[in-house]
C-alpha cells in the first residue's frame, strides 16, 4: 500500500474517532438510558473504520517489517531452487552471478524419478547407487520410485546426472526422460526482489527461503490477530473513545481539583 494512502486512512479513522468522542460529551444532553445506545453505536463506529481504513493497513505489516530487514546491512537471504534438468546450469548460474548482491550458488543434490519398485528393485538399488558415482555424499531411495542424492562440495548436477545415466543405459538399455537439480542461491536482502524477479522470467520460483526477510515475515505473520478479531478489537477502542467522552468533564473536573491541590502543596 502507497505510504500516502495508509496515512490518509488512518486521519479519516482519527476523524471517525473524534466523532466518536463528540457524541460521548453529548451525555448531560440525553437520557441515560440512551449512553448503551452511545456504546453500541461507537462499537459500530469503531469497527466499521477500523474494517475499512485500518485493516488493509494491519494486513500490510508484515511486508513493512520485511522490507525493514532488507534494508539492514549485512542481511543474507538462502533461496531453495528446484530446477528441471532440462536448464543449461552454467547460463543460470552466470545470469546469477552478475546480478549485484549475488553472494553464491551451490548445486546440493538431484532427484531422479523412476518407477514405482518392488522389493527387490528397492533393495537393489539402495545397494548399488553408492557405487555408481563416490560422489554421492548421501542418497535415499524411496519405494515410489525417486532417487534422492545429495552432492559432494564443488561436485556438479551435470556430472552426477551424466554417471547415473551411463549406469542406466549400460544396465537398462534407455535414457532418463527427466531429472530434478537441487541448489541453493545466497544473496544480499536487499537484492532479494531483484533476483526473485529475475528468477521468475525463467519460470523458477523458489521453493523455500531462509533470511531476515522471510523469517521476519513469517514471525510478524504468525503474531497478528485474525481480520475479525482485529475487526472487533477497532470496535473496543471506539467505545473507550466513546467512555472517555461520556467522563470527559469528570476527568476534567478531577484534573482541575488535582492541580489545584498540588499548587497548595507547593505553597505549603
Amino acid at each position: 500500500m502507497d505510504m500516502i494512502i495508509a496515512i490518509i486512512y488512518i486521519i479519516l479513522f482519527i476523524i471517525m474517532m473524534v466523532f466518536v468522542f463528540s457524541i460521548g460529551m453529548l451525555r448531560n444532553y440525553m437520557p441515560k438510558k440512551e449512553i448503551i445506545l452511545v456504546i453500541v453505536v461507537a462499537f459500530l463506529i469503531g469497527s466499521i473504520g477500523g474494517a475499512f481504513f485500518l485493516e488493509p493497513i494491519y494486513e500490510e505489516l508484515p511486508s513493512v517489517m520485511s522490507m525493514v530487514e532488507k534494508n539492514v546491512p549485512g542481511n543474507e537471504e538462502t533461496l531453495y531452487l528446484d530446477l528441471s534438468s532440462s536448464i543449461n546450469i552454467n547460463d543460470l548460474k552466470e545470469n546469477l552471478t552478475a546480478t549485484d548482491g549475488f553472494i553464491s550458488f551451490k548445486e546440493t543434490g538431484i532427484t531422479i524419478p523412476l518407477w514405482k519398485f518392488n522389493d527387490r528393485e528397492y533393495e537393489y538399488f539402495n545397494r548399488i547407487l553408492g557405487n555408481i558415482d563416490s560422489h554421492y555424499k548421501h542418497y535415499n531411495v524411496t519405494k515410489d520410485g525417486k532417487l534422492q542424492i545429495e552432492l559432494e562440495d564443488n561436485y556438479s548436477s551435470y556430472e552426477a546426472l551424466k554417471s547415473f545415466s551411463d549406469w542406466y543405459k549400460l544396465v537398462y538399455g534407455g535414457s532418463l526422460s527427466y531429472a530434478q537439480v537441487h541448489a541453493e542461491l545466497v544473496i544480499e536482502s536487499s537484492s532479494l526482489d531483484t533476483f526473485e524477479h529475475n528468477l521468475l522470467d525463467k519460470g523458477i520460483v523458489a521453493s523455500s527461503k531462509e533470511g531476515p526477510v522471510h523469517n521476519s515475515y513469517n514471525k510478524t505473520n504468525s503474531t497478528m490477530l485474525p481480520t475479525s478479531y482485529f475487526v472487533l478489537a477497532t470496535g473496543v477502542v471506539g467505545v473507550i473513545v466513546a467512555v472517555l467522552g461520556i467522563y470527559y468533564e469528570s476527568f476534567g473536573v478531577f484534573t482541575r481539583k488535582f492541580r489545584k491541590f498540588v499548587r497548595e502543596k507547593r505553597k505549603r
